[in-house]
């Protein structure tokens, strides 16, 4: 009887086992879709409803909430980039340096060189220490600027860039920065991993900007008068420098080209060639918004200098969106003399549009402020300087008599006297300095170009 017990309880077990599992199987489809439904119902409340599925879309919410957490990542620790210079007579090449610079972080610190330790490694510079720095400062990927620094990146200073100023990493151009010992400059950041390598900007640097200067001040007749003598003896010497073969060579060329340029009113030195891309990453897209009061000034803005800075500076703060208006070099020449403009239109399109304070730029703007121009862009002031390259003339009342008529025209009080003249002027007369740094520089870039140069992308 126990074994026939045992049996019936067996055989009950089993039934219970088969009915279980039918039981289980049966009900995970069941279970299944219950949490499908309460997950689509969650998903329904929880996410805005243009992110409710159609194709591509969930996918679009999961980039936003990732971005979103970037976004928090960077306000909480953005990574802080380090790039130092000297910065002296200021051009769009050093801006495009400091675009890149900024590419590479969130947070840009520039080190400006002491007027100090520019004389101790290279020679006296062109502008002050206080004009560098407003120029620095000006540009509009600038976060932060450190003064003071030394002019070689030693260990000790790099350390106290890691440490006290929480600098991720040091930023310099492709070109070679070698110390008078030989070694290079960022030969212990590159040790500890904390460089970081931009593309140089090639077709413009200082030394081909003073090479344009004593050109103009040979054959411009507003210059020419008190400058003559000491830039024909420049012009001598540095044929006749004999520092190397490469600058020897080189200077000929430029004696070559400056006396075939002499038969033209145009300088016609520049390397530059100009791109649609460059100046999409200089212009940022800004657009003015609904009823911003659209302010407009014109000029050649000519070797982009402090004394423009300020007056933008001023001329922004008269409305909400600053419109900058450039003539084009056959205008400016007309009306300063030959070999002027210095720097080209898109030269000085790409120094203007770096700035901070400026807006927009109208890339060849007419010389008369019509009733057209102030149509098509809307504009509701016009103002000038009283500080002007070529004096106020009686041209003016025609240039702006159609925002004087409507009331809208304002001369604003030029807060610096500089011009580009007064570089022309300060370069000429340290004549010796300045030819004894160029001949260096030449043939250090011409070593660039022969050995070095290679294509490297930019960012």
């Amino acid at each position: 009887m126990s074994a026939n017990g045992g049996d019936w309880l067996s055989g009950s077990w089993r039934k219970r086992d088969v009915l279980y599992w039918v039981g289980v199987t049966a009900a995970v489809p069941v279970v299944g879709r219950a949490l499908w439904w309460a997950a689509e119902r969650t998903y329904n409340l929880v996410t805005p409803y243009h992110y409710h599925y159609r194709p591509g879309t969930i996918t679009g919410w999961i980039a936003s909430l990732l971005d979103s957490h970037a976004e928090r990542r960077r306000k909480r620790a953005p990574i802080r980039v380090y790039m130092d210079g000297c910065f002296d007579m200021m051009h769009y090449g050093h801006a495009n340096a400091l675009r890149q610079a900024k590419a590479l972080g969130e947070h840009l610190v520039v080190g400006l060189v002491p007027d100090s330790e520019i004389r101790r490694c290279k020679g006296p510079p062109v502008m002050n220490e206080e004009e560098r720095h407003t120029m620095v400062e000006s540009v509009k990927w600038v976060d932060e600027v450190l003064t003071g620094v030394p002019y070689d990146l030693t260990p000790a200073f790099l350390d106290e860039l890691l440490n006290k100023h929480h600098i991720d990493y040091v930023i310099h151009g492709d070109d070679p920065c070698i110390l008078p010992d030989g070694t290079d400059a960022y030969e212990y950041a590159k040790k500890i991993n904390r460089f970081r390598l931009i593309k140089r900007t090639e077709g413009v640097s200082s030394t081909d900007i003073v090479g344009r200067m004593l050109m103009c001040t040979r054959v411009n007749p507003r210059l020419r008068a008190e400058n003559e003598a000491l830039a024909r003896e420049f012009s001598r010497s540095e044929r006749s420098n004999s520092v190397t073969a490469a600058a020897a060579a080189a200077a000929e060329a430029a004696a070559a080209e400056e006396e075939a340029a002499s038969r033209d009113s145009r300088t016609a030195v520049s390397r530059f060639m100009p791109t649609s891309r460059r100046i999409v990453q200089f212009s940022e897209g800004r657009v003015a918004p609904a009823g911003a009061k659209i302010v407009y000034v014109d000029g050649a803005f000519d070797l982009f200098h402090p004394g423009h800075v300020d007056f933008l500076k001023c001329a922004r703060k008269e409305g909400d969106f600053l419109l900058v208006g450039l003539h084009c070099d056959e205008d400016v020449t007309d009306r300063r003399g030959p070999h002027l403009p210095l720097m080209d239109l898109h030269e000085r399109a790409l120094s203007v549009l770096a700035c901070k304070y400026v807006d927009e730029v109208i890339i060849g703007a007419p010389l008369e402020v019509n009733e057209d121009l102030l149509t098509t862009f809307n504009i509701s002031a016009v103002v000038r300087g009283s500080v002007s390259e070529t004096g106020h003339t009686g041209h003016d009342d025609t240039r702006y008599g159609v925002p004087r008529s409507k009331g809208i025209f304002r001369q604003l009080e030029s807060p610096s006297d500089m011009e580009t003249a007064t570089i022309v002027k300060r370069i000429v007369a340290n004549r010796q300095a300045y030819e004894d740094r160029n001949a260096k520089k030449v043939a250090s870039e011409a070593a660039y170009y022969a050995n070095h140069k290679a294509y490297m992308a930019e960012g």
